[in-house]
């Protein structure tokens, strides 16, 4: 039988400041194209299949909501592209090869 792992949630306090300031950052664009766009927050929430908890959580950028709720919300406003642009595809296609390996024996510890 297979052991599952508790989900893991990231606080404000153990996640890097840059990543935090990008979810305030999406969080507040979220919340300004909403209301620029004179969409209420219900049915911003119908559009993205949301809570109105969940929506409010999103406008503060909260960590602990899906990546996905947010992306969507993106695509729902219109601005997807400019909040997310897409990643150079050298960032992600061809061979998975290129990993760093560690030079010594000793050093095996280190491989990512």
């Amino acid at each position: 039988m297979k052991e599952f792992m508790p989900r893991k949630i990231f606080s404000p306090e153990s996640m890097p400041s840059l990543v935090g300031e990008r979810l305030r950052i999406w969080g507040s664009a979220i919340r300004t194209q909403r209301v620029r766009q004179r969409i209420t927050a219900e049915q911003l929430c119908v559009r993205i299949d949301v809570s109105r908890a969940t929506l409010s959580r999103l406008e503060r950028g909260d960590p602990a909501v899906n990546v996905a709720a947010y992306m969507t919300a993106f695509l729902a406003l219109g601005i997807l592209d400019e909040a997310v642009p897409t990643l150079a595809s050298v960032l992600w296609s061809g061979s998975e090869n290129g990993r760093v390996r560690a030079r010594h024996e000793e050093d095996a510890d280190d491989y990512f």
